[in-house]
């Protein structure tokens, strides 16, 4: 994605139910962004036994270092789960015309992962109501917490 006008990397950790674990924006999309992004995912949970990621060339080496017993997947089409999420965090974006600050694109992909956790039951939040009114009753159990 682009903030000011600039290509931005935004990495994003998604499971086997679709959850999404982790969201990190980085203006580079280097190893040292790439280490960063996956040690901060891998402290989210249980350490994954397969990762499938795009064919960025830093990831094997990273992942041999991380997960040496994960088995690393890179084939073409095997990373459409991350790719369906992110469409539709693109598809909200895009009527805003883009974004000034990196830690804007953190915040509203962050805030987007959240949602999405919400409305698909992967918290404990509005778990006992209707699917379709799922984010309001999560919100309403939210603001009596707070």
């Amino acid at each position: 994605m682009k903030v000011t006008g600039r290509w931005t990397s935004l990495y994003r950790a998604v499971d086997q139910r679709g959850q999404v674990i982790d969201v990190l924006a980085n203006a580079r999309r280097d190893q040292t962004a790439a280490h960063q992004f996956f040690t901060r995912a891998l402290s989210h949970g249980p350490r994954p036994v397969e990762v499938t990621t795009d064919k960025a060339p830093v990831y094997p080496r990273i992942l041999d270092d991380l997960l040496p017993e994960a088995c690393h997947v890179d084939a073409a089409k095997k990373n459409n789960r991350i790719e369906t999420d992110h469409g539709r965090l693109m598809a909200r974006l895009r009527p805003m015309r883009g974004l000034q600050r990196l830690r804007s694109v953190q915040t509203i992909s962050s805030g987007h992962a959240f949602v999405q956790n919400i409305r698909r039951g992967h918290d404990e939040l509005g778990i006992d109501t209707d699917p379709h009114a799922r984010l309001t009753a999560a919100f309403a159990e939210l603001t009596l917490a707070i």
